[in-house]
């Protein structure tokens, strides 16, 4: 039953404030969490694999049906978001949104030039369409922080080859509002609810 009625059609929509029975008994949607993730190298962003290598899932310690909200490639690290809400994971990795993420990445040649820098700023070219400006500084020798708001495939590592520089290292360190923070790599924690609101605010 649904607010006391009872009802044949599966489709029938509800949300958190609907009263659903079943054979009499009261039916709670399944609590949401989210869960940040310091991904390390050689773990895939999937909940489960093929292959039977670790996935991001393996590494949280919940008894819910995690799933990851966007991807990293398996030798990327850094921070990744799990979740069971899929409305949330859908505005966080929807290009309509822009969310923004931020990358610390390691580049041979090392010196990375103002044209370089200015070019990435301004979006470069790729085989798949040119990409939105980008925030970048350098972070040290041979280490440039870039934050970009789409999410094409492998789009890091495209961007500084476009501009003639190979990707040695890449760490996501922040999404949206959230850093890492000093979360050792292979741990995570769960989001706190302020923490959550913020980060549905990034897509508003």
């Amino acid at each position: 039953t649904v607010g006391g009625r009872q009802v044949t059609d599966p489709a029938r929509d509800v949300d958190e404030t609907s009263k659903v029975a079943v054979n009499g008994a009261p039916v709670s949607p399944e609590r949401r969490e989210v869960y940040v993730l310091n991904k390390p190298a050689g773990v895939v962003s999937t909940a489960k694999d093929t292959h039977g290598r670790p996935t991001v899932v393996d590494l949280i310690d919940s008894e819910l049906r995690l799933y990851p909200v966007g991807r990293l490639d398996a030798d990327t690290t850094g921070l990744i978001l799990l979740s069971n809400d899929g409305e949330l994971a859908d505005r966080l990795t929807h290009p309509r949104y822009g969310v923004q993420k931020t990358y610390r990445v390691k580049v041979k040649p090392p010196l990375v030039g103002e044209r370089a820098l200015r070019s990435l700023r301004e979006g470069v070219q790729l085989e798949d369409g040119r990409t939105a400006p980008a925030r970048v500084r350098r972070a040290g020798p041979g280490v440039i922080e870039l934050t970009i708001s789409e999410g094409k495939k492998r789009q890091v590592r495209r961007m500084c080859e476009a501009v003639g520089h190979h990707v040695a290292g890449l760490e996501r360190i922040a999404f949206g509002p959230l850093r890492l923070d000093g979360l050792a790599p292979g741990t995570s924690r769960r989001l706190t609810a302020n923490e959550i609101e913020r980060l549905r605010g990034a897509t508003d």
